[in-house]
């Protein structure tokens, strides 16, 4: 039962609680050892929290999983996990997660404990309430970043990078509706209720507009946030998180891919490279100017 177990708690998709580590780079903490390893630990705490919610997700859509084809792959749908043992892994990491945070930092244990029922939330209901749904997804990664603000003890973190985080989340999850409605087509109502709520318009509108919000966001970071270079050198990076965007709106509309973000950011090399880029760049601007 380990591997389908392990595969049932999604590790590719613990890429997505990197954002935990974004104060202590843009807090310019990064090279020192204490708050990294603070940040760390925290970062596989949200890991195990994320996976206990990812086990639950998956009891409670095991039928409709079964019928979209690329979930009725997962360990659940597919019969390789007995779903009593999903649920003493889902009891295990959760509690076990929550216990440890506390002992790690108690403000830190408090934003991760919400992060917890917010997705608890989001699976048992708020993932059936147009609108509602991708605004808990964003709500998610903002959860995500100020865990990693209370654990490093950030005091020049922009508020600016938390509005960057909530438009960067929408983008990325209505561009993965568009691609299950797309994908599922006729049949989408039959996986997740929700897509009676949506059509391809409203959803290409959405993408327009959080795209637009995350490009303006990003760019007012760059040269107002205070605790910056006052050269404005951070302006440099404009173009990455551009090229990012455009690129990933290719790949959603263009070549129809966009159901794992995960696998879409990891395995399209033009757009691995420009975030590696557009990271590296931002570390020098931020520690060496």
């Amino acid at each position: 039962m380990l591997v389908p177990l392990l595969k049932a708690m999604r590790p590719k998709q613990w890429a997505k609680n990197v954002f935990v580590l974004a104060a202590l780079v843009f807090d310019a903490k990064l090279f020192q050892p204490y708050y990294l390893l603070k940040a760390l630990l925290a970062f596989a705490l949200f890991c195990a929290i994320s996976s206990a919610v990812y086990l639950v997700n998956d009891l409670l859509d095991v039928e409709k999983d079964r019928q979209h084809p690329a979930k009725r792959n997962r360990p659940l749908a597919s019969g390789q996990l007995a779903p009593r043992v999903a649920i003493g892994a889902a009891a295990v990491l959760g509690i076990v997660s929550v216990v440890v945070s506390f002992l790690l930092d108690s403000r830190f244990a408090a934003v991760a404990t919400c992060y917890l029922l917010l997705m608890a939330l989001y699976s048992f209901w708020l993932k059936r309430i147009v609108i509602v749904d991708v605004l808990t997804v964003a709500g998610g990664f903002v959860l995500r970043v100020a865990a990693g603000v209370v654990v490093v003890q950030a005091t020049r973190f922009s508020p600016w990078l938390y509005l960057c985080t909530v438009f960067g989340a929408l983008f990325i999850a209505i561009s993965k509706r568009r691609h299950e409605l797309v994908l599922l087509n006729e049949n989408a109502n039959a996986h997740r209720t929700i897509f009676d709520e949506y059509n391809l318009a409203l959803l290409d509108d959405m993408i327009r507009m959080v795209t637009a919000s995350t490009a303006m966001a990003y760019s007012l970071y760059t040269f107002s946030a205070p605790n910056l270079p006052q050269n404005h050198a951070m302006m440099l990076t404009i173009p990455f998180v551009l090229y990012a965007l455009f690129r990933y709106m290719y790949l959603v509309q263009v070549k129809g891919e966009g159901g794992t973000p995960e696998d879409l950011i990891l395995e399209d090399k033009p757009l691995l490279l420009v975030i590696g880029l557009w990271g590296l760049t931002a570390i020098v601007i931020l520690y060496l100017l």
